[in-house]
């Protein structure tokens, strides 16, 4: 496919209009060094600042016309036009083997598995399990022996290991499976909020090669998926005017388990969408 330069100027704009709205909050907040628990985490822990986010790409494969300065770009290469330039998978592929083979293992094995749905968020209980100091310093909602007792009176049944890392030594034994970063991929399965989320954060590691409004559609996953992850939290966010989820509670269970099926229906087509346009359509343009 080849862009000519008129039509992907327009469509840069339109993404960076969109990338725009969607960290407008967040920069005002930044400009007054104002911190906020729940969305600083989209450009914290994911650390694609709102300047990489309105940066717009064609996808892998995509020719772009009269595009020479592009190719400067990191995993840019001539199209077959002169002038041209194309996000090159095969380059990205060879330069990075090793985050290449991992990012497919992970979006080809989740999307394999059936989801779970039997989680109930408790990943953030057992971050701060019979802990005397926390991640987060927000107030628990329960009070430390209350959310004590939830954890106690659950099965930890969390698959995300960079969730399971940040469990308190006490919280560690009472997960069904040990976790670790070389089995990761062997666990990630589709139910998981986290699982969600990271589609962004693959999207991000694969740079031009992923098409800008896919990369926008994974942070705007993220982002809901970041609140349903922090409304069941055992925090007490009411400041910030975050109602709970209380799923500690038969009601909140239900209305976990619901949310986190949409969820999961959502993850599920973009991560068909993402391994599309930078696998399929980047070894289509390029043979």
């Amino acid at each position: 496919m080849s862009v000519t330069r008129q039509d992907w100027m327009i469509r840069e704009e339109a993404h960076r209009e969109r990338a725009d709205a969607l960290t407008a909050e967040h920069r005002d907040r930044a400009s007054r060094s104002e911190k906020h628990p729940v969305w600083d985490f989209l450009f914290t822990y994911y650390s694609s600042k709102p300047a990489q986010l309105r940066r717009w790409h064609p996808g892998a494969g995509v020719e772009l016309a009269d595009a020479s300065e592009r190719l400067a770009w990191r995993w840019y290469s001539p199209g077959r036009d002169a002038g041209s330039a194309t996000p090159d998978a095969a380059r990205f592929a060879r330069e990075k083997p090793e985050l290449t083979g991992l990012i497919e293992r992970m979006l080809r094995r989740t999307a394999s598995r059936p989801g779970q749905f039997g989680c109930f968020g408790l990943h953030e209980w057992a971050m701060v399990y019979r802990a005397d100091e926390h991640r987060h310093s927000v107030p628990l909602r329960l009070g430390q022996a209350g959310t004590d007792a939830v954890v106690e009176g659950h099965d930890l049944r969390c698959t995300h290991f960079d969730a399971f890392r940040f469990f308190t030594p006490e919280a560690v034994p009472r997960n069904r499976t040990a976790l670790t970063r070389d089995e990761q991929p062997l666990f990630e399965q589709p139910g998981c909020l986290h699982a969600g989320m990271d589609l962004y954060k693959w999207a991000t590691k694969l740079g031009p090669l992923i098409p800008g409004d896919l990369l926008l559609d994974a942070f705007e996953l993220a982002r809901d998926i970041r609140l349903l992850d922090m409304q069941a939290a055992p925090y007490d966010l009411s400041a910030w005017g975050i109602v709970p989820v209380p799923i500690e509670t038969s009601e909140g269970k239900a209305e976990y388990v619901r949310r986190q099926r949409v969820f999961a229906e959502r993850g599920a087509a973009l991560r068909t969408a993402l391994l599309d346009a930078w696998l399929t359509a980047g070894a289509r343009e390029a043979a």
